[in-house]
């Protein structure tokens, strides 16, 4: 009986080292995507290169967490959002902007402090790509992207721009511009508008009243990736206004790589 005990130990112990190996998420010591398909330890070919969900700790942050990892031939881009539709509703309020929402393998928003962590110990590229209804596509990359901290309403900063969608974020005119604005929601407003906008011959004094979603909102800017979404040619609300003629835009993505 004890041989047959010990046997019986053996076999659920190695079925739950089984387990355990197929159910484990990836766990690296890289802080983003970039610095983990870079890693010496992870082959051009293995499994780490491919895109998908991947476990990552940044210096800042005190607990690693979960990202999606778009992998190619310039290297690992965190996503940080993505939008293909309007099964993930982008209308939500300033705990959900902060700590993130949706599927990280589909729509979603990776979250106001996770974004802020990983800008914190390295320098970092934003990547934002457009598609409108006609299928036609634009980008607009900006160098030094990072957001402040939660005290600053996590202020967005960028530095040199480059691209085909034009540089919305600082947009055509000085009153557009979000470099160096906080962040805003439905329920905590930070833009840089009194009673700036009228549609209908109604006055609001909040961006979010008109625009939706959550954005770092000026007066109230060129670009607005998380508004509610609407059928094309109507998508008013999801903008990037310096991409000229392409104002109807169907799916967006904003991605981060190390410099």
């Amino acid at each position: 009986p004890q041989v047959r005990m010990k046997m019986l130990i053996g076999l659920c112990g190695l079925i739950l080292v089984l387990l355990s190996s197929v159910t484990a998420q990836p766990q690296v010591n890289s802080g983003n995507c970039f610095l983990l398909l870079s890693s010496h330890t992870i082959k051009l070919h293995s499994e780490a290169s491919r895109s998908g969900v991947y476990m990552i700790h940044p210096a800042a942050s005190r607990i690693p967490f979960k990202v999606y990892c778009e992998m190619g031939a310039d290297g690992g881009w965190t996503v940080i959002q993505k939008r293909t539709g309007a099964a993930v509703s982008f209308e939500q309020n300033w705990a959900s902007y902060e700590h993130g929402f949706g599927h990280l393998t589909w729509d979603h928003w990776l979250g106001l402090n996770k974004i802020h962590w990983l800008t914190q110990s390295k320098r970092m590229t934003l990547r934002v790509d457009l598609w409108d209804h006609e299928r036609k596509t634009a980008y607009a990359e900006y160098k030094d992207f990072n957001l402040g901290v939660p005290q600053s309403n996590y202020e967005l900063r960028v530095g040199r721009y480059s691209g085909t969608a034009g540089d919305a974020i600082r947009g055509p005119n000085p009153y557009d511009g979000q470099n160096g604005l906080g962040f805003s929601a439905s329920d905590r407003d930070n833009d840089n508008c009194d009673f700036c906008i009228f549609e209908f011959d109604i006055a609001f004094d909040k961006c979010t009243d008109i625009y939706g979603g959550g954005w770092w909102f000026s007066g109230c800017g060129s670009a607005n990736l998380n508004g509610p979404y609407r059928p094309p040619p109507f998508n008013q609300r999801l903008y990037w206004k310096t991409w000229e003629g392409h104002h109807s835009l169907t799916a967006t993505r904003m991605m981060i790589k190390s410099e």
